[in-house]
This record gives structure tokens, C-alpha cells and sequence, in this order.
């Protein structure tokens, strides 16, 4: 049987941080890291007064106490019982001149968390998104960055199956993962998914305090005609505030996965967004364990890049790696870009800006005979 494999960065299918919207790259970078200082300092098990007045200072910097559907604040603080003896602040004034008293002593003493501001993506994005699913038409595609689970039944079935008439997919699974955004890794498969098995709570070798993943490194057990492939779905520690000894753990961690899987079926491959390019440490500790990238495969002939202009190896970041058994069926292997909106790119003719293209990644698929 052939069998179309594919991974695809979706950057949510309906709806999307409102920071990653944000053309001007320092901003963005200033309220990822605004958002990262908000976090420890939420999680510290007592606030000293500076911390006090640093929480107050970013709350009020963001709006992170206001609820306005038109116009979500970039970072937002969900109080699950907001008010004086048991929320994290209370506030006075209103506007510009709303001033924020943080009431709690510390982690225990408030029930909630910080998140970043979302609003729902333009109809125009989800359709792109949906496009680029139903051209590629895999038989089994990691998603990379969905929401959750029963994001992918909506997209599933009113993108696919509603909005361009596409046999939607029977099967579909996601884990919530680390990531405080909410974006997650899953899988829609026309053939069966037998098991799951998460590595959410394995630890940092060099913090023994911190989970290592940023997400999880899901082993998805798919059924194909009495046999077993099982997919590491992935997607490392970002470049955006970059950690490269954080990736590499995390690249280590799933070499040792995949070792263990082996020992269980021949036929495993890892799959997703690696956030590095092929010259990297990430990329080579996966190709010492014997995995090969489809992208150099003899089948292969198209950009050398995934993400962006995709113009280059350093524009590479999402893989399709297979074992030699695999690598041996391999038939094709193709890379759609039309999702991209970028002056180097042919897009799709209703992918026209920034705003409203699929992703900046393009997805990527190999066909297999098995």
C-alpha cells in the first residue's frame, strides 16, 4: 500500500496569540519576554514587595486585568475567583489610568495563571490553513502548534469536510502539552491510531526542576495493515528567545525515545518542527541514531528550505525523519509552499499578505510503499 506522510506548523488553525501578529520583531520580543517575567515572578511562593510592584507594573503595561473580545489585551491574567481575599490584584480607575494592587502573598494564596491574549483568525486564514491541508491530502499529518484536541474535529470537519468537500478524517488525537500558549502537538490519520504515550513530565537532565519538553514528544501507534508506525511528534524549544542547550537536550531525549521504540517495531520516524537547521547539533544527534531527513532523499528535487523563503538549509526547520526500513520505500517526497505569503514564494491566489497566508512554514510529505 502507499501511504502519504506529512508535518505542518498550522500557528493555530482559529485562534492566535495576538503578539505573533505583531510586524515589528522587537515588540514581539518584548512581549514574549514581559510574558516570561510575568510567569516566574506569578509562580514565586512568596512576593516580596519589588515583586508585588513588578507583577502591578506588567499587569498594568498590558491590560492583562481587561476582558475586551475587539481588543484582546497581549497578555491576560485568568483569576479563577478574582476579588480581594482571593484574587492576585484588584484595580481602580478605568482606562489609561486603571492603577493595579496585587492583594495576594504569593503562589498558594490565588487560584489561576497568565496567558497570552488570543482573538479569532480571519475566516480567510482558516480556509488558507485548509487548503494547504486538502492540496498536500495526507493519509496520516502531524499538525504542529493546534490548539487542542477539539480544534482539530472543528477543522476536521467544518474546514475540510464543510468548506472544500474533503472525506474528513476518521481519527484525530492530541495531548495538552507544556506550552503556557496553549499550542500543542497532534495527529489526523485515515488509519487507525492504537495508542498515545506522552513524555510531558520528563525532566531537564541540567534543571531537574523543569520539564524538558517545551511541548511533549508524543508517541502516536498508528495500525497499517497488521503492522505498526509510530511517530515521535515534535516540535523543540523555539529560536525566538533562543536556548539552543534546551533544544539539544530536548533533540537527545527524543534519540533516546526513538532507540526504545525500535525495540518495539523497526518502523519508527520522527516528525515536526526540530527549530533547527540540518548543520545543526539538534539535527545531528537525531541523524546519528540512524534516521535520515526525506528532504535529502534522491526522490526529493524542490527548495531547500521549510520555513520562510524557504531559499536555503537555514531556512529548514521541519522534518520528516525515517529509519533505514523506511528509507528504503520511500517513493516521493514534496514540500507545498503555497501557504506562505512571502515575494520569493508562489502563493495560492487567495493567500495575498502576511495577514491572512496559512503559515510561515510549508508543509512537508513523503510517500511510502508500504
Amino acid at each position: 500500500m502507499s501511504i502519504r506522510i506529512a508535518t505542518f506548523n498550522m500557528e493555530n488553525v482559529f485562534r492566535r496569540p495576538t503578539v505573533f501578529r505583531l510586524e515589528d520583531a522587537a515588540r514581539r520580543e518584548e512581549v514574549l519576554g514581559d510574558f516570561a517575567e510575568l510567569v516566574a515572578l506569578l509562580d514565586l511562593p512568596a512576593y516580596r514587595d519589588g515583586d508585588k510592584a513588578e507583577i502591578a507594573r506588567l499587569v498594568e503595561k498590558h491590560r492583562a486585568y481587561e476582558t475586551d473580545p475587539k481588543n484582546p489585551p497581549p497578555i491576560y491574567v485568568n483569576q479563577s475567583r478574582p476579588g480581594k481575599d482571593s484574587g492576585l490584584f484588584r484595580t481602580s480607575g478605568s482606562g489609561k489610568n486603571t492603577r493595579v494592587e496585587v492583594t495576594a502573598a504569593g503562589r498558594t494564596s490565588w487560584a489561576g495563571w497568565a496567558e497570552l491574549g488570543k482573538d479569532d483568525l480571519d475566516i480567510d486564514v482558516v480556509r488558507n490553513t485548509g487548503r494547504v491541508v486538502a492540496e498536500v491530502d495526507a493519509d496520516i499529518l502531524l499538525t504542529v502548534e493546534v490548539e487542542d484536541r477539539l480544534t482539530l474535529e472543528r477543522f476536521n470537519t467544518q474546514v475540510l469536510a464543510g468548506a472544500f468537500g474533503r472525506r474528513p478524517y476518521p481519527y484525530n488525537l492530541l495531548v495538552d502539552g507544556n506550552d503556557s500558549r496553549g499550542i500543542d502537538v497532534g495527529v489526523l490519520s485515515r488509519e487507525p491510531i492504537t495508542s498515545v504515550r506522552s513524555h510531558l513530565f520528563d525532566t531537564n537532565p541540567a534543571r531537574p526542576d523543569q520539564r524538558l519538553f517545551s511541548r511533549d514528544c508524543p508517541e502516536f501507534e498508528i495500525r497499517l495493515d497488521g503492522t505498526s508506525l509510530v511517530i515521535l511528534g515534535n516540535h523543540l524549544k523555539s529560536k525566538s528567545r533562543d536556548d539552543p542547550e534546551l533544544r539539544l537536550a530536548q533533540a537527545k531525549r527524543v534519540a533516546e525515545i526513538h532507540r526504545a521504540v525500535l525495540e518495539r517495531t523497526p518502523h519508527v520516524m520522527v516528525a515536526g518542527d526540530l527549530n533547527d537547521d540540518p548543520e545543526s547539533e539538534t539535527a545531528a544527534v537525531l541523524r546519528d541514531t540512524g534516521l535520515r531527513d526525506v528532504m535529502s532523499h534522491p526522490a526529493y528535487r524542490g527548495l531547500p528550505g521549510t520555513f520562510g523563503a524557504c531559499k536555503s538549509e537555514r531556512d529548514k526547520i521541519d522534518y520528516l525523519l525515517l529509519p533505514p526500513p523506511l528509507w528504503q520505500r520511500v517513493q516521493h517526497v514534496g514540500l507545498e509552499t503555497r501557504g506562505i505569503f512571502h515575494e520569493e514564494i508562489k502563493s495560492f491566489d487567495t493567500v495575498t499578505s502576511k495577514a491572512d497566508a496559512a503559515s510561515d512554514h510549508a508543509a512537508l510529505y513523503v510517500d511510502l510503499d508500504l
